[in-house]
């Protein structure tokens, strides 16, 4: 059993980690993720831009008023590669016992 590798890093797992809490469908914008997450905006950036080329995060750029805004969301196979990925760690920490 291998763990995700795309998923495995610390920031990603806590980017999808926190990602995941959201109702399908809902998104989350990049400045409040950066917030709880507490993490610098090119560092965010950076796992953010690996987790959307393994088709994990949908990322959506728009506008409010003329300020740009990009809001965040699981993709479905992001959503199934995170309940994946914990099922998994929760076998391997099983077989350990």
């Amino acid at each position: 059993m291998e763990l995700d590798p795309v998923i495995h890093a610390a920031a990603r797992l806590r980017i999808t980690a926190t990602l995941a809490t959201l109702p399908v469908g809902d998104q989350m914008s990049f400045p409040r993720l950066q917030e709880l997450l507490d993490m610098t905006a090119g560092n965010l950036s950076t796992h953010l831009r690996k987790l959307e080329d393994a088709e994990y995060v949908e990322v959506t750029k728009t506008h409010q008023g003329r300020t740009p805004v990009t809001y965040l969301a699981l993709s479905k196979r992001g959503r199934r590669a995170f309940e994946d990925y914990t099922e998994t760690l929760r076998t391997l920490l099983g077989a350990s016992e």
